[in-house]
């Protein structure tokens, strides 16, 4: 089983003018670390763990576990919110940006190295 890692680009969606046009994203599955989870790196040190079932399920509707939401956004948007003591970010992706990630991770668990 192998490490999938994509890098992305995201909308951080707030109302603050100072913020960028896009940020760099890791989307990252370690099947060795934990097989169910992936792994979402933003800028600085933050990296939210979630389930790819949730990730999934909340490309089609919308879903929530614990801290992190997810919900499809039109047709070719999935906003993801995560819930922190510091507070909340938002952060916009194009689904299909998601959906080939987690076509790798399935893949990555079928393949033996």
């Amino acid at each position: 089983m192998s490490v999938v890692e994509q890098y992305a680009r995201a909308h951080v969606v707030t109302d603050s003018p100072d913020t960028p046009d896009a940020i760099p994203v890791l989307l990252r599955y370690d099947p060795s670390t934990d097989p169910l989870s992936v792994r979402i790196g933003l800028p600085g040190p933050q990296e939210w763990a979630l389930s790819r079932d949730l990730l999934e399920e909340g490309l089609r509707a919308p879903a929530r576990k614990d801290d992190i939401s997810i919900w499809p956004c039109g047709r070719v948007q999935a906003v993801v919110e995560f819930h922190s003591p510091a507070g909340v970010e938002v952060v916009q992706f194009e689904s299909q940006t998601l959906l080939r990630f987690l076509r790798r991770t399935y893949l990555a668990g079928t393949t033996n190295h």
